[in-house]
């Protein structure tokens, strides 16, 4: 069974079809207000308002990366929490220009709700590949400041453990394990990918 699978029994399909149009509804809402959407909690399913942690991916109808920012931390309702960043990934990532109103009908949306980290002992970037569940782990590293994650998706473009692991401390800003790493696992229930 998949985790996709395993964590299905969370939401229910209008579930996902709500979250879906919280994140859309908020990029659009950006484009006219220059803000996230404001929700009215009180009409969200019990689901949506429940705390959560969430990635938002934006792709051009072609597929390729257009924006992606989320949270690591469960701080606010999960409703909210897709609100904030379906705009912050449309007109915060610092990787690319503003999402223009010309492209809100073609962009592909992807959310990951994440679940629990968990922590993974590991003395050395070889000791935590090793102990890394290729194709379906998100992975945290924390050095002091520093800080980076990869979603599980990313296995896709870089399959190899190793390459992983150093890609992910490139992206932290860790040169070496001399002072401490935290390294933490989670896994995603994904809405919106086609599968």
């Amino acid at each position: 069974m998949s985790r996709d699978e395993a964590q299905s029994g969370l939401f229910g399909a209008e579930d996902e079809a709500r979250l879906l149009a919280i994140a859309r509804g908020s990029v659009a809402h950006g484009l006219r207000h220059r803000c996230a959407l404001a929700l009215d909690l009180g009409r969200e399913p019990p689901a949506l308002r429940a705390v959560g942690a969430s990635f938002v991916t934006l792709r051009t109808g072609g597929g390729r990366l257009r924006g992606c920012v989320g949270s690591l931390e469960r701080e606010r309702t999960l409703a909210e929490d897709v609100a904030a960043n379906a705009f912050r990934a449309a007109f915060h990532d610092p990787r690319f220009a503003p999402v223009g109103p010309d492209e809100l009908a073609t962009l592909e949306l992807t959310l990951s709700i994440l679940g629990e980290p968990e922590r993974i002992e590991a003395a050395s970037a070889r000791e935590l590949a090793a102990r890394l569940r290729t194709g379906a782990d998100g992975l945290i590293l924390r050095q002091g400041a520093c800080c980076a994650t990869f979603l599980p998706d990313v296995w896709e473009s870089i399959p190899e453990p190793g390459a992983f692991v150093r890609a992910l401390e490139e992206k932290a800003g860790i040169a070496s394990w001399t002072a401490p790493v935290e390294a933490f696992r989670y896994a995603t229930f994904t809405i919106g990918r086609r599968r």
